[in-house]
């Protein structure tokens, strides 16, 4: 066989090719041999001398496709025996048109395959360009040639689809009522709708641009207005019967069948657009009847509800908006009924605690009914912040800071809860330490306990410490914990310096006779404030050695430094005996060095005490007052003065041999309490002096060192 072009009879070859493709569109059998013979055919009249005959091939093909559509119309769609008028075309008009096109596109497409060069060497070349259908400035007069499978699919639609277009889209939809209905319908009623849909997609699904115009016109408009008439009145007639509950129950129960319907019969194009149809007609009308339970519900937090109100309003545009603020509210009441339940000397644990719960039962409730979604975490972030920074009492500042450092102080302090469970808790804490608004106001609490801690050696783990400051640089920045790592560091240091301080005593062969652990504080690092700074004191001989030794190796290890001593800081264990028992008092610097004075005597006056140690008048007072209240020292006169004698109590006696002397409180103080309250109450003057010691011990207070009668308000 000669691939030259040569002269054809067109005539003779159309008709042998036009028995072929009769075969072919109608799904016959052809045989190898006559598949090849046509195929060269078509190849011989594109190629054709003098001059090819494409257009003539394309045109003789065009008007035999068109034939053929139109008797596939009026002997198989709408027979002859059927009138065709709508009222009579008769209910099978679905299957008959789904049965021809499933023929008929398989013979379009073995078609498209003959007709191969034609439409590579012959109409693709003339076609024009995506840009040029896109961008391009097409005039209608413009015709451009198909390839055959293009061209057999827009006969379809021009010969076939758009004449009986009505009536087979009026039995599609009433295929999809009954769907939704659930009446019964033959067996493969599923396949011939999804079929018959379909195949407006694929008469066009050649084109470059409006590949979906034909479905979206004839079809799609049709079934969403149908759609949205029958989710109306099947919202209406739920709105009789149901409460909100069963509603959304049935709301949501409706919406999965119709996208399931979707999937089934629809282009993927249409799913979203009849669910928002659905949605519109039967939750966004109704929005009213919706939110008139949304209080209820969110305050009985019934999670079958909650999570179907979410499910449901989610898709509507601001639906959820009413719901959030509801549910934010509901956080929000009952975070201020915690707090006013607070009561008692651990309300910071109470707080924190109580703060931890809230926040973990609406976090869960969130992840699992809510499905994480953030509007609702953004709400619950709102609410705790809300709670946290609100004023717990009328006129008095917002506490929260203050309860949150002394919760961290509670857990940082030695005692027997297990370092897991410390870093659980302090990794808790923080969750509520980042809704705190006055972070400067907490840092001040925790660093005045953070040094109370270190100075006075009461923390749990200095592991425990480093973690809690590493988390507040997390949550704050370095800026905010600067002055903490400082201090931490400080204690670091100051156990090294200690060790090196024993190397150097061994190095000079010196005994200084008493164990000691010094601590040296960065002066702009530590809250010390200018009402805590030493004063005039004259130190006991028996410290005297260990100062003067320190202070030596000090300067020789960092000259041009300066070392004050912050006496009041300090406390010692000192052995007495006293009645043939030997007790270990712990105490103030202070009062040790006032009990060392009777080493060498009995009974001492006042003022030969502050001769001694050089101490102010009040402040000598103060802690001779504390020792005398524990029975270790006495005196005749019930308020002492200068000529005040003080004895030691040798006949002094206690259970317990360890103890710890607190320092005395003021005598104005319980008065000026008695006096204020006795309207109210009466209390004794030694809960009044228990309550005191409790608030400096919480810090809510201090003692004045310059004043010995005299409390600071801890800000």
């Amino acid at each position: 066989m000669s691939l030259k072009p040569r002269r054809v009879d067109f005539n003779q070859t159309w008709n042998d090719l036009r028995n072929t493709i009769e075969d072919v569109i109608t799904l016959g059998r052809v045989e190898r041999n006559e598949w090849n013979s046509r195929f060269v055919d078509i190849y011989t009249i594109c190629v054709a001398h003098p001059e090819p005959l494409a257009d003539k091939l394309y045109a003789v093909t065009k008007s035999f496709l068109e034939e053929h559509v139109k008797n596939l119309l009026n002997t198989k769609v709408t027979p002859s025996s059927l009138c065709t008028t709508e009222s009579n075309l008769g209910n099978d008009l679905l299957h008959r048109y789904h049965e021809v096109w499933l023929e008929y596109s398989k013979g379009v497409e073995y078609l498209n395959y003959l007709y191969l060069y034609l439409n590579q060497q012959h109409i693709k070349k003339q076609k024009l360009s995506e840009v040029e259908v896109v961008y391009g400035c097409i005039t209608h007069d413009v015709h451009e040639q198909l390839e055959i499978g293009e061209l057999g699919l827009d006969i379809w639609r021009q010969h076939m689809v758009e004449i009986i277009s009505e009536t087979l889209v009026k039995q599609l939809l009433e295929g999809i009522q009954k769907d939704r209905l659930q009446e019964s319908q033959p067996t493969d009623i599923a396949r011939t709708i999804k079929g018959a849909i379909q195949s407006f997609v694929c008469v066009e699904e050649y084109k470059k641009k409006d590949a979906l115009q034909l479905y979206q016109a004839i079809f799609e408009v049709p079934l969403l207005k149908d759609s949205g008439e029958f989710y109306k009145h099947e919202a209406n007639r739920l709105l009789q019967q149901c409460t909100v509950s069963s509603y959304m129950e049935e709301v949501i129960k409706k919406l999965e069948e119709e996208n399931r319907r979707a999937l089934k019969y629809l282009h993927s194009s249409s799913v979203v657009k009849i669910r928002k149809e659905c949605e519109q007609r039967m939750i966004t009308d109704h929005l009213d009847f919706l939110y008139s339970e949304c209080d209820r519900m969110v305050s009985s937090e019934k999670r079958s509800d909650l999570k179907n109100m979410y499910t449901i309003l989610k898709p509507i545009p601001d639906g959820l908006k009413l719901f959030v603020q509801t549910f934010l509210e509901h956080i929000r009441s009952e975070g201020m009924q915690m707090i006013s339940a607070l009561k008692g000397d651990l309300i910071h644990i109470q707080f924190v605690e109580g703060m931890l719960k809230v926040h973990g039962k609406y976090d869960e409730l969130i992840t699992d009914t809510f499905k994480s979604d953030p509007i609702f975490f953004s709400a619950l972030d709102k609410a705790c912040a809300s709670v946290i920074n609100s004023r717990f009492y009328e006129k008095q500042p917002c506490r929260s800071a203050e309860l949150v450092a002394r919760y961290c102080d509670s857990l940082l302090k030695k005692s027997k809860t297990t370092e897991s469970e410390i870093d659980s808790k302090i990794t808790k804490s923080i969750t509520i330490f980042k809704y705190i608004e006055d972070k400067d106001v907490y840092q001040k609490f925790y660093s005045r306990m953070l040094a109370k801690r270190l100075i006075h050696d009461q923390s749990q783990s200095m592991d425990a410490e480093e973690m809690m400051i590493n988390k507040l640089k997390q949550a704050c920045g370095y800026e905010f914990t600067n002055k903490l790592h400082r201090m931490f560091t400080d204690i670091s240091v100051s156990s090294d310096l200690n060790q090196k301080f024993n190397h150097f005593l061994k190095q000079q062969n010196k005994e200084i006779g008493i164990n000691v652990s010094i601590k040296i504080l960065q002066a702009g690092a530590w809250p010390l404030g200018p009402t805590q700074q030493t004063q005039g004191f004259t130190v006991p001989q028996e410290f005297e050695k260990p100062v003067r030794l320190f202070e030596k190796f000090y300067h020789v290890n960092f000259s041009g430094r300066k070392l004050t001593w912050l006496h009041h800081l300090c406390h010692g264990e000192l052995k007495i005996a006293l009645s043939n028992k030997n007790y270990i008092v712990t105490m103030q610097t202070y009062q040790m060095a006032i009990l060392l004075l009777f080493e060498s005597a009995d009974c001492i006056f006042l003022k030969e005490i502050q001769e001694s140690l050089q101490l102010n008048y009040e402040m000598l007072q103060k802690h001779v007052s504390s020792l005398m209240e524990s029975k270790l020292l006495m005196c005749d006169e019930e308020v002492i003065g200068e000529n005040s004698r003080v004895v030691l109590n040798k006949e002094y006696s206690n259970k317990r041999t360890k103890f710890k002397i607190t320092a005395a409180l003021q005598k104005d103080t319980p008065q000026e309490i008695l006096s204020q309250s006795k309207v109210s109450f009466a209390p004794s003057i030694g809960m009044i002096k228990k309550c005191i010691e409790s608030l400096i011990d919480k810090q809510y207070i201090e003692r004045t060192p310059n004043s010995g009668d005299e409390y600071s308000y801890v800000a």
